[in-house]
């Protein structure tokens, strides 16, 4: 096996969004677009089907009032669907600053399940390894990211590194299947922090504190990095940032 080592030696970085895209902050001062950004640019059908339903739903438990314009309860509707994705993006926040926290060995007094889940699934997975968490990077390409987990290859011990990303979710983690887009993701974030580094996404409810794991093939992974150079050449075009 070929041990991985870090490609980049990258400085600390600030992110910011402007005009509702996510930027890094470069050494140099320039800023570069974040994988989550040019990712963007893919069509998310089931993320879309997602946002439909929710309005199905509030359509059904919040009729139409007794002399209710049309058009007002059209509007009511999509604020209701659009504050129940609000709170899933900020139920999906906390999940992530919780993990965050406990990778980062703060001290809480006691964690939720899903967290003694994760390490489970994690050593059961890939061994006892040392965790990074928050990793960011602006890489030459020109792009930036954090990732969620990281760990570096142990070359004493013969192990590759690995990236993981963390998906929260509603449904029963186990029966999901990873987005085309998680797989760019991961394939962008181990470009940038150490190529050839094993993939996965780790899926959890937050509710039931069910976990599972995505281990990502190295095929995947090749294709998925091919794609996004792709999507971020178009999205310089676009943007006019050749």
């Amino acid at each position: 096996m070929t041990l991985l080592k870090e490609k980049f030696n990258y400085a600390p970085i600030n992110r910011e969004s402007v005009e509702g895209k996510r930027l890094y902050a470069t050494p140099d001062g320039s800023k570069v677009p974040s994988v989550t950004t040019i990712n963007s640019m893919l069509s998310k059908s089931g993320l879309d089907t997602w946002k439909q339903t929710q309005v199905l739903y509030a359509a059904v438990e919040y009729p139409r009032w007794d002399g209710e314009d049309e058009k007002e309860w059209v509007a009511r509707i999509l604020e209701l669907a659009k504050a129940k994705s609000k709170e899933a993006s900020e139920r999906g926040t906390r999940i992530h600053d919780i993990l965050d926290s406990y990778f980062s060995l703060d001290y809480v007094p006691e964690w939720p399940t899903y967290v003694h889940n994760i390490r489970k699934h994690l050593d059961a997975t890939f061994g006892n390894r040392l965790w990074l968490s928050e990793k960011s990077f602006c890489h030459p390409e020109g792009y930036g990211g954090k990732c969620d987990l990281y760990s570096k290859a142990d070359p004493i011990n013969n192990l590759p590194g690995i990236v993981i990303d963390f998906k929260t979710t509603e449904k029963t983690p186990g029966e999901l299947t990873p987005y085309y887009e998680y797989t760019l993701q991961l394939a962008a974030y181990r470009e940038a922090l150490a190529p050839n580094a094993v993939c996965a996404n780790i899926f959890v409810n937050g509710d039931t504190h069910e976990v599972a794991i995505k281990v990502h093939s190295e095929q995947e992974l090749k294709d998925g990095y091919e794609a996004f150079l792709s999507l971020l050449k178009v999205f310089k075009l676009k943007n006019r940032l050749n």
